[in-house]
């Protein structure tokens, strides 16, 4: 079909002229626009190309007026670069894409006790259908827990910081990723393992240790004294050098892989080899953990999955305020292996392959 062509009249399209370039009723062009099933692909390839010919684009305001809904999701989420909260934020942004609904972000500060408060009721302001908790700091002084919402609040991550009238909830909770990288260590023959912990302000910090603490102690395992850094490499190198000052340290678990970077840099400088000497593992998988020597051991985070988990579970709250929510399935854990641990230098396995990484899965239950 050849390219629709349509004069302009100096005034907005309406759907009502759409239908007559298409030559379709104006419910079908209703139909189309809002993406409702049951037309046919060659009904709604006509109305798509005289929309676009036309220059027409759906009435939001109007469409909300007869609904009731704005079909806008909110996000508050700490306006930082670090690779965990960008990564998810870019999820959701992607996910959203798929749920028909508009995205409006708003960025909290760090040292901000007032931050969400604030960031939430500027979304209510702007009418957002529902909100979208991806906010990774425990802010001091208790000013977000007399907030009450009452719309659908999606939380990633954390736990919820304020009363709303439907909370849901998705991805995986750090404390199972930190328990799956101890183990790994544990099981390569390490008597303990040391924990380089993120800033204990962060919820996924505190529990990436909470998940390392208990992850010895199910085992029977001495606790080393936990060294706190700030996600920098720069941390990571400084812990770094005061771990390997102390020749009974042969495995480390750095909260991230920045740190888990920098930390081996340090090891290596200071004559400590890894894995030969001090094994190391991070947690993200970000893009360079695979690039660095030794090739960095990491949990890979599942940011899309959670989004598009997330944003599901939230829209059909929206949609369905009477319904039970619907089942979503636990993303696994995946630990990936890589050159960065090995067994102490007191023992060997066989089967340690060096050259490719090797990713397991581990199926976690929701809680």
């Amino acid at each position: 079909m050849a390219r629709l062509a349509a004069r302009s009249t100096g005034t907005a399209p309406r759907s009502i002229d759409v239908a007559r370039l298409a030559g379709v009723s104006q419910k079908t062009v209703s139909r189309v626009m809002n993406g409702e099933q049951y037309v046919s692909d060659d009904v709604r390839r006509r109305v798509l190309e005289a929309a676009d010919a036309l220059g027409y684009r759906l009435n939001h305001a109007a469409r909300a007026l007869a609904s009731g809904r704005t079909q806008t999701i909110g996000v508050v989420t700490l306006g930082t670069a670090l690779y965990g909260p960008a990564s998810l934020l870019m999820g959701v942004e992607r996910a959203v894409r798929d749920t028909g609904y508009a995205l409006r972000v708003v960025n909290t500060m760090e040292g901000d006790a007032a931050g969400i408060a604030g960031a939430v009721d500027s979304l209510l302001d702007q009418g957002v259908d529902g909100i979208v908790i991806s906010e990774p700091i425990d802010e001091e002084g208790g000013a977000n827990l007399s907030l009450r919402v009452d719309m659908p609040v999606l939380i990633l991550g954390a736990p919820p910081p304020f009363a709303a009238s439907r909370v849901v909830t998705a991805g995986l909770v750090s404390h199972q990723l930190a328990q799956a990288v101890t183990e790994h260590l544990l099981e390569l023959g390490h008597t303990t393992v040391h924990h380089l912990a993120g800033p204990q302000r962060w919820y996924a910090a505190r529990d990436r240790l909470d998940g390392w603490r208990a992850m010895l102690a199910a085992h029977g395992r001495r606790e080393p004294p936990v060294i706190e850094g700030d996600w920098s490499a720069a941390s990571g190198y400084a812990a770094g050098r005061r771990l390997a000052a102390d020749g009974t340290v042969t495995a480390v678990f750095a909260a991230n892989d920045d740190m888990a970077i920098g930390l081996i840099r340090a090891l290596l400088e200071a004559g400590r080899r890894v894995p030969e000497d001090v094994s190391v593992v991070g947690l993200d998988d970000i893009p360079v953990a695979a690039y660095v020597t030794p090739p960095l051991t990491t949990v890979r985070q599942p940011f899309d999955a959670t989004a598009q988990d997330g944003l599901k579970l939230l829209v059909h709250a929206i949609e369905n305020p009477d319904a039970d929510p619907i089942p979503v399935d636990n993303p696994p854990v995946n630990l990936v292996v890589r050159e960065s641990t090995a067994p102490p230098p007191n023992r060997t396995t066989p089967d340690r392959r060096r050259t490719t990484d090797r990713l397991r899965e581990t199926s976690v239950p929701r809680p």
